[in-house]
This record gives C-alpha cells, sequence and structure tokens, in this order.
C-alpha cells in the first residue's frame, strides 16, 4: 500500500510536468519556421532533436554521424546564429529548422522550444535529444543502426535508453590546433577521463546523477557538487505527455529515468561523446561569459569560464585516448545491457 507522502509527492510530480508542458506551449510562438520538412516523416522514423547557435564548427559531423546511425530527419532549433549555422541547416535534405531570438535561458535552456516540437512532431516516435557537441554511441553502433537498437529496446519493454557524457580533450592546451568541421572531431580531441566519477541515485525523481571526469578535477576541485552533470536520458520513445525537467538529465513521469538495473543485471547504456574542448573553446568561453546564457546562476561560473579562457592543459599521465564502444564497455562506462 502506497504511503500518504508517496501519493503526495506522485501528485506533485503530476502537476510539475503539466506546469512544464503548459509552459513549453506558451513557448511555441517564439518558434518562426525557417525550412519545414516535417511533412516528409514517415511513420515510424526515428528522429533527432536539438537546439544550436553558431556550431558550424561541429553540425557537419554531427549530422553526418547521427545520420550514419539511422537517424531519419533532424528537427532543429537556431538561437540566432550569425556564422552560418541557419542557411546550412536549411539546405540540408533531411532537417527542418526554426529559429528563434528570444534568450536560452528564459527557453530552459532551449528544452521549452523543444518540448513543443516533441510534442507536436515526436509523439509515438523513437527521438534522440541531444546538444551540438554530443556524438552518440552505444554498444554495436558501428554495425548495428538504431532501428536495430530501438526495434529491440521495444520488445524488452524499455521507453528509454540513458547515456554518459563523457568529456573529451586534446594532450596539447585547448585552444591550439585545428579541426574540420566535416571530419570527424574526436581525431584532434582523442583522450578522456577512465575513472574518477561519482555516481548518486536521485530519490525523488529516480534518476542518476553522475559527475566527475576532466572538468570537476581540473575546474572545481574546491567545490565537486558544482561540476557538470554528466548523467542524461537522451533516447525515449516519446509521448507528447512527456517532459524533461532539466536538459536531457531527467524526465517526468519519472519512472522514464529507470535506465538502470533495477533487479539485478544491468540496463543498456550509451556514451555520449562531448567535444565541446574543440579548439574554438577559448572564444566561445568569452562568448558565454558575456552573453552569460549556459548557468542557471551564471555568476557563480566566472571563474569557471576564466580558466576555460585561459587555454588550460586537461590532459594527464593518467588520461586515456579513445579507441572505440569495446573499450568503453571494458572500463565499465558503457553496458550493451543484454543486447548481443
Amino acid at each position: 500500500m502506497s504511503r500518504p507522502a508517496d501519493l503526495w509527492l506522485a501528485y506533485k510530480l503530476r502537476w510539475r510536468r503539466r506546469r512544464l508542458l503548459l509552459r513549453s506551449f506558451a513557448k511555441r510562438r517564439q518558434l518562426s519556421p525557417l525550412r519545414d520538412r516535417t511533412d516528409d516523416i514517415a511513420a515510424g522514423a526515428i528522429l533527432c532533436f536539438a537546439t544550436v547557435r553558431n556550431e558550424m564548427d561541429r553540425l557537419p559531423y554531427f549530422v553526418q554521424h547521427h545520420r550514419a546511425l539511422g537517424i531519419d530527419h533532424f528537427l532543429i532549433v537556431d538561437n540566432d546564429s550569425d556564422d552560418g549555422t541557419a542557411k546550412w541547416l536549411a539546405d540540408q535534405p533531411d532537417v527542418s529548422t526554426w529559429t528563434t531570438p528570444h534568450g536560452y535561458k528564459a527557453s530552459r535552456f532551449g528544452v521549452d522550444w523543444l518540448t513543443v516540437l516533441l510534442a507536436r512532431y515526436g509523439h509515438g516516435h523513437w527521438c534522440l535529444t541531444l546538444d551540438a557537441d554530443e556524438l552518440f554511441v552505444y554498444a554495436h553502433h558501428d554495425r548495428r543502426n538504431l532501428r536495430a537498437l530501438t526495434d529491440w529496446l521495444d520488445v524488452t519493454g524499455r521507453p528509454t535508453m540513458g547515456a554518459m557524457m563523457l568529456d573529451m580533450y586534446p594532450r596539447g592546451a585547448l585552444g591550439s590546433g585545428a579541426s574540420d568541421p566535416e571530419k570527424d572531431p574526436i581525431a584532434g580531441i582523442p583522450y578522456f577521463d577512465a575513472g574518477n566519477y561519482v555516481m548518486i541515485r536521485q530519490p525523488k525523481l529516480q534518476n542518476l546523477w553522475v559527475q566527475g571526469g576532466p572538468r570537476a578535477r581540473a575546474f572545481f576541485r574546491a567545490d565537486p557538487r558544482r561540476a557538470p552533470t554528466l548523467s542524461k536520458v537522451p533516447l525515449v520513445r516519446w509521448n507528447r505527455r512527456y517532459a524533461y525537467v532539466s536538459s536531457t538529465h531527467s524526465l517526468l513521469p519519472r519512472y522514464l529515468n529507470h535506465v538502470y538495473g533495477r533487479h539485478g543485471g544491468e540496463a543498456p547504456t550509451g556514451i555520449l561523446l562531448h567535444t565541446k574542448f574543440l579548439p574554438t573553446i577559448l572564444s566561445k568561453s568569452v562568448e558565454e561569459m558575456s552573453r552569460r546564457q549556459h548557468f542557471e546562476n551564471s555568476n557563480l561560473y566566472d571563474e569557471y569560464y576564466d580558466a576555460l579562457a585561459s587555454g588550460p592543459v586537461l590532459w594527464t599521465e593518467a588520461s586515456t585516448r579513445y579507441h572505440g564502444w569495446q573499450q568503453l564497455e571494458g572500463l565499465g562506462l558503457l553496458s550493451r545491457g543484454g543486447w548481443d
């Protein structure tokens, strides 16, 4: 029998979800279609959603990578780019693009805008919601596409799949070298931290909270609780009643956050190769320090942006060079969860 406290929490979370959906619905007029190809979306198509701003240093490969995985259509919100991002997206045959000049922070860091699109176009589809600096990989991704993965998730009764964001970085100082937007960025930032991760299960939303990696050790040693959250739930068989709560770190209803083994065994998990530390990181850090759009309380992160803009070296003797998903599985960072 459910306790009164459990029933009260469930009631509050239902109303929180409804408020988030209403909030997003109110923001729908902030989006203007630039190139709407959603009539091309077929039943059963696998969709990718993202909010971007000035991402021409990584978008071409981002789209190429996820096309190769089996994404059928991309639905992307461009937040007032001035580097050609919007035009490039509009020219892609499998991309629908909306634009908005409104504040990124005021839209819950783009989540309100994407919730509008997810509700309208993602209902009933498997949807992969990402940032432009994330490359999704999973067990067997080099030979089995997303159609095979999502079919298996359907058969096993899993409506979601979690992934950990893995910060990738170069051997030299941040900001050094060059990158080609058409080529795999991991070639220039091939290192990651194999350990030093802390995982906590959050009781309220029942989601995992993972912190650690190079940003935690290099920028947040004095207060590791402020380090970025690395756990996400990016792959969801979407329903218009769902709502992301904080970026893609957690959802409502909260059972969607059960992306881990709850009764023994392992659940399948992916990795988001995080390409934040491309050579453009220095200029982008200066810009974001001025715009103050990427953190709820931006003043607390001034030292973080100052440190990034100084071009530090994140590489250490303990850094690990990336060699593929089998390596990540061996390190315990990724799990096939029974998908053989």
